[in-house]
């Protein structure tokens, strides 16, 4: 179900009433496989992957963590435990919290284990977050790494003639620095090591890391010959999405100043786009035929960013009220919105419906 603002967002955010408007774009609209064709197939899995490529998206979606021994794995949390049968492999590995940490294990011990769709557990039974995707635990899937990923995608790349992008997120680098890692220095490298190097490239670099952005954008791109797209990530403060240590305890990063007006220049600055929740985007007290739009896309349009809003989904519950369906979701945010792009687990989805905007 949703996540509702919070009522400070909504006094901080200016909310323009409107019941309908006309597309405003003039840039080409693109489709950001979420975690690949994650609503068919296991997220991150190099099969969802694959299905996102022959879908057509503009750009696949790769959320990167390290191993013990420093590779780079593509998954959506820090975590194995609610993806892998990590639990029944090594029962005794997971740390106080009962969460087991990709960070604790070598890329060989991760490899080895099976990965599936993702799930919860309670009262130690294990339960599918989306019941109507794929079973799980059925086939056999694994974990891979960055590069064999982009490996992967550059060799569709060569032997299909498409020019598919992208789109690599470091997932908790404040963690991972705690933990004496620099997560960013190591996906910058392998990035540039497959010849992502400059904005004009089929590259977006994101992160929930305001701090880190900017760190990346003023000291690592410059170390290292680089000038890659960067999308700042926004999140609700409550969500924990990002973490700073004070007095060496964990406190949640204050996402409220981006809410706020001029926030937006404020943000070009550092990045090149912004990743809001679409929520964000579009009020969720809407109604039909009375949406209402924040200032959001607006004020980063005039800052010279994109807008990627996440995440469009099929599943029961996840079609907001305010649409009628999948494809009139879509047009509220593609076309009455004038975001440029949307993060989808159904990438077909969102091709198909900018495909026939097109005819």
């Amino acid at each position: 179900m949703f996540k509702k603002l919070s009522n400070k967002k909504k006094t901080l955010m200016s909310l323009l009433m409107i019941s309908s408007a006309a597309s405003f774009a003039q840039v080409e609209k693109i489709v950001v496989a979420h975690r690949g064709a994650s609503g068919y197939l296991p997220e991150h899995s190099m099969e969802a992957k694959s299905m996102a490529y022959a879908m057509d998206a503009d750009y696949i979606e790769q959320d990167v963590v390290m191993s013990s021994d420093d590779f780079l794995v593509v998954l959506h949390d820090h975590y194995l435990d609610r993806v892998t049968n990590v639990a029944d492999i090594y029962p005794d590995r997971q740390r106080k919290d009962g969460r087991y940490y990709a960070i604790d294990f070598t890329l060989a011990e991760i490899k080895g284990l099976k990965m599936t769709e993702a799930f919860n557990i309670k009262d130690g039974e294990q339960t599918a977050v989306y019941a109507q995707r794929f079973p799980i635990w059925k086939s056999d899937f694994k974990v891979h790494t960055l590069e064999d990923e982009i490996e992967m995608i550059q060799g569709l790349n060569k032997s299909t003639g498409k020019n598919i992008g992208i789109y690599p997120e470091i997932k908790a680098p404040w963690f991972h620095r705690h933990e004496g890692k620099d997560i960013s220095v190591a996906v910058l490298k392998v990035l540039k090591k497959y010849g992502y190097t400059s904005k004009t490239d089929l590259v977006y670099f994101q992160s929930f890391d305001a701090e880190e952005l900017k760190r990346i954008k003023y000291d690592l791109l410059p170390k290292l010959s680089m000038d890659i797209k960067l999308v700042q990530l926004i999140a609700e403060t409550s969500w924990d999405e990002t973490m700073v240590y004070v007095d060496g305890k964990a406190i949640a990063y204050d996402y409220d100043w981006m809410f706020k007006p001029g926030a937006m220049k404020e943000i070009a600055k550092y990045a090149d786009g912004v990743g809001p929740w679409y929520p964000m985007v579009v009020a969720p007290e809407s109604k039909k035929g009375k949406l209402i739009f924040t200032s959001l896309v607006k004020e980063a349009h005039q800052a010279g960013m994109q807008v990627h809003p996440y995440t469009f989904r099929l599943d029961e519950g996840q079609i907001p009220e305010y649409a009628q369906d999948f494809e009139e979701f879509l047009d509220i945010f593609y076309n009455k919105a004038d975001v440029d792009g949307v993060f989808s687990d159904y990438p077909d989805r969102a091709v198909n419906f900018l495909q026939a905007q097109k005819k």
